[in-house]
């Protein structure tokens, strides 16, 4: 049946149907007709299909449905983040059933499904009491730490599960094996150090300072300061960037290990020249005194020199004949230095001397006192020529290299009930709690100031000319940032007590410094403003 249509080749309207393909063309040039074959279908849900596309399709060439197609790019999604992750082919089975049972098996598409596959990941890893940081999985989907998180959160609550404590040993076992600034470290160095590592961490949570605290900067500050203390040159830098944690608190949380290893030395007879800038110099023989300390019985002050593992030969002379930063290096200084450790020794000691030769922290605490004493006459006499003046050397840590043992207990993983029994020399509170003792102080400081001055005013004729000093409010407590405050006579938080003095609030309300909801409670909804 021709058509009235011109042909847009030769312009006869000589247009035809074809009875095969059932396209338009042109009975005169053989022309096919283009954007002329629509032909419109009638029908309903279950009546004839398109021309071109059929319902039910992924698209042309397909053989999949949507559903099919969507669970296919899933699973290549899960496959593609479990070989990021190096999940094996057992781990990566049971991320992908979790995924199926949350989702019904519908699984997923769009930005949100990473996120989801990552916190299964996570779960997975938890349940199963292996070592897999949160920040790396975020850092490799892409996401925000707290966004997945929440997603973690989710599928706990969803599978009504309970994960076990995080495990800090786990985590710095991990980054000491997979660290790329420790790559070129030997084996025995690595188990050395993990060692190590292991006991400081485990001090560190006897006191507190991984409470509340993300634990990767812990991680990344004990495996910088193993490492400088095995001569691996290491920046917290490069460790913190390639943990994926900030490198602000990796350096604080570095600087609090310093701080309290500092205090663990004082009780050595040379603790007191031991400061924060001069405690990797003799970070071996504080370990070596909390080592000595964890593996003392409960009440048992002091032990034998076999038991401890202390060279006492190699120490007289370490400290007679090397020179370690505060000493001279004259030889006329240190020549009748022994007379001060005058003992019958032998080339080694029996174990019978030894069971019956101990020294308490307090003789040698004299000793050393009166070996200073005689250094600072003879430095003090002008015997001394200018160019044996004093010199500053830094201690060489080859020297020690056998004062590690590894026999105490804290270098193996141990249960927070077995750590908290340890004595490591030093016990210490949380820092969080500190904190907010000294807050509660100062505030409790401001409380009286601020009454005070609303007595002066109230009733002057009360006001003595001796509390003149009492109204101006105390320095604020130094809570050990470096740069002293400057000191003020009434700031905003003073106008605020005053405020809540006045409308009778409770002294024990003002303290826990809730401030704002203070104000809501007894100032703006009193009726009197």
């Amino acid at each position: 049946m021709e058509s009235s249509r011109p042909c847009k080749s030769c312009g006869k309207r000589a247009i035809v149907s074809d009875d095969v393909t059932g396209n338009l063309v042109c009975s005169s040039c053989g022309i096919v007709q283009d954007f002329e074959n629509f032909q419109a279908h009638f029908g309903g849900i279950s009546g004839p299909t398109g021309t071109f596309v059929r319902v039910g399709t992924a698209g042309s060439g397909s053989l999949y449905n949507y559903k099919q197609t969507k669970i296919y790019g899933a699973q290549k999604i899960i496959d593609d983040l479990m070989f990021k992750l190096g999940f094996s082919a057992s781990r990566s089975n049971e991320v992908t059933i979790m995924v199926e049972t949350i989702t019904e098996g519908e699984y997923g598409q769009g930005d949100w499904f990473p996120i989801f596959i990552g916190a299964c990941a996570y779960v997975v890893m938890r349940k199963d009491k292996k070592s897999l940081p949160i920040v790396e999985v975020a850092a490799l989907i892409g996401c925000d730490i707290h966004e997945l998180g929440r997603m973690v959160a989710r599928v706990v609550d969803f599978l009504e599960l309970k994960l076990p404590e995080f495990d800090i040993v786990n985590s710095l076992e991990r980054a000491i094996r997979t660290c790329p600034s420790l790559s070129g470290v030997s084996d025995d160095k690595l188990e050395r150090m993990l060692k190590q590592g292991i006991f400081i961490v485990q001090c560190l949570v006897k006191w507190f300072l991984t409470t509340g605290r993300r634990p990767i900067p812990v991680v990344a500050a004990v495996l910088v300061f193993v490492a400088q203390l095995n001569q691996v040159e290491v920046r917290i830098e490069n460790v913190a960037k390639e943990l994926h944690v900030a490198v602000a608190t990796s350096r604080l949380r570095y600087k609090e290990l310093s701080e309290c290893l500092v205090k663990v030395a004082q009780a050595l007879p040379w603790g007191k020249d031991i400061t924060v800038k001069n405690i990797m110099k003799n970070a071996p023989f504080v370990i070596q005194y909390m080592e000595l300390k964890s593996m003392s019985k409960h009440g048992q002050k002091r032990k034998s020199l076999e038991h401890a593992g202390f060279d006492l030969d190699d120490m007289v002379s370490d400290i007679t004949s090397k020179e370690i930063e505060y000493w001279t290096t004259d030889s006329s200084d240190i020549q009748n230095d022994s007379q001060y450790f005058e003992v019958e020794r032998s080339p080694r000691w029996n174990i019978d001397d030894l069971e019956k030769f101990k020294i308490s922290p307090e003789c040698l605490s004299m000793i050393y006192s009166k070996f200073l004493d005689d250094v600072s006459i003879v430095n003090s006499g002008g015997d001394i020529r200018k160019d044996n003046r004093r010199k500053r050397r830094a201690y060489d840590l080859q020297v020690c290299t056998e004062w590690w043992e590894g026999k105490s207990e804290l270098s193996k993983k141990l249960l927070l009930k077995q750590i908290l029994e340890k004595d490591v020399g030093l016990n210490s509170m949380p820092p969080s709690y500190v904190t907010g003792c000294l807050a509660y102080q100062r505030r409790r400081e401001k409380i009286k100031a601020a009454k005070l001055r609303i007595d002066k005013i109230m009733h002057p004729s009360n006001a003595d000319s001796g509390d003149r000093d009492a109204l101006c409010l105390l320095e604020c407590v130094n809570v050990g940032k470096k740069r002293r405050r400057m000191q003020v006579e009434i700031d905003w938080e003073d106008f605020v007590i005053e405020t809540l003095l006045l409308h009778q609030v409770e002294e024990e309300e003002i303290e826990k410094g809730h401030y704002n909801t203070l104000l809501d409670l007894h100032v703006f909804n009193s009726g009197s403003m």
